[in-house]
């Protein structure tokens, strides 16, 4: 934990390996009122994402990134606006897209890019336009209401086999953690030495100290409860 704190070049995410930030771009409702069309030009992987990157090259020259639905190849071509068919891989907004229809990368809100069912084989269902909004199927199984004006991709996120294969050894889970820069394995501090975690050393398995940390304290001594509101066991 203290070799980490130093943020050498060992624990550096490696974030430079990365395609690009899969969002939708900026369109105003004229556009989406007219619609854009674009060509699926190729599709890329991106390291430590499950699924597949689609790049699409609108017909002014802009191209930009969105998670892969299943079924889309290259050159196919792409559509964002309102009165347009619900095929798959066209972006629409909420309130447009038919009732039942499966759809990805949906917004939140108005604008921020792409927030739901973006992981592999992930989907939502729009279930029913309301005076409250679009009702949305998320794909943990719970409905919300959102503005008809977020956009969604059609369709159901590629790679949707992927979580199925298992790792097998342990070489496969560092593998994983390296790419997506988490820290793997997860050893307990008590278990360390005392140069390597704060809470290491000593015969007795016990932190040897407060586990409150300050939200101000260095990097390397920062572990345990993080700016913690209160500490010890709740007495009923």
């Amino acid at each position: 934990m203290r070799r980490r704190g130093r943020a050498g070049s060992v624990f550096v995410s490696p974030t430079h390996k990365r395609e690009s930030p899969a969002v939708y771009p900026a369109v105003s409702a004229d556009e989406l009122k007219a619609g854009i069309t674009g060509v699926v030009e190729r599709l890329a992987h991106d390291p430590g994402r499950g699924a597949p990157l689609a790049l699409i090259r609108r017909q002014d020259g802009g191209k930009f990134y969105i998670p892969a639905p299943e079924g889309l190849s290259m050159g196919k071509e792409i559509v964002m606006g309102e009165t347009i068919h619900s095929d798959i891989g066209n972006i629409m907004p909420l309130g447009s897209i038919p009732e039942g229809t499966l759809v990805c990368n949906v917004e939140l809100r108005p604008g921020d890019g792409g927030r739901v069912a973006r992981a592999s084989g992930a989907y939502g269902t729009v279930v029913s336009h309301t005076a409250l909004g679009t009702e949305l199927k998320l794909p943990s199984g719970r409905s919300v209401y959102l503005n008809g004006r977020c956009l969604a991709t059609v369709g159901v996120i590629s790679g949707s086999g992927r979580p199925d294969k298992p790792l097998l050894k342990a070489g496969g889970s560092y593998y994983r953690s390296q790419v997506r820069a988490e820290h793997w394995p997860h050893v307990r501090g008590q278990a360390m030495n005392a140069a390597s975690h704060p809470f290491g050393g000593g015969r007795h398995k016990h932190p040897g100290k407060g586990t409150c940390t300050a939200r101000s304290a260095p990097s390397g001594r920062k572990v345990g409860l993080i700016a913690a509101r209160r500490a010890g066991r709740l007495k009923r």
